[in-house]
């Protein structure tokens, strides 16, 4: 796993952060479990997947260094 970006504010090392593996084909997402029943029915999401919340920051910066 290669980290791409992480948020700009982090204090501690354990942040929300984009990951990419090592092939290039796959991106790993690192975020907030979104625990929100209301929000989890919105998305709709099939057995055995989740979701996750990362600041706008965390994409932005890595769609901006790919600039």
């Amino acid at each position: 796993m290669r980290k791409l970006s992480g948020d700009p504010d982090c204090k501690n090392g354990a942040c929300p952060t984009l990951w990419g593996t090592a092939d290039g084909e796959d991106y790993v997402v690192q975020g907030h479990v979104i625990s929100d029943p209301e929000v989890l029915e919105q998305l709709g999401m099939p057995e055995g997947e989740t979701a996750v919340m990362v600041p706008a920051a965390v994409l932005e910066g890595f769609f901006r260094a790919r600039r």
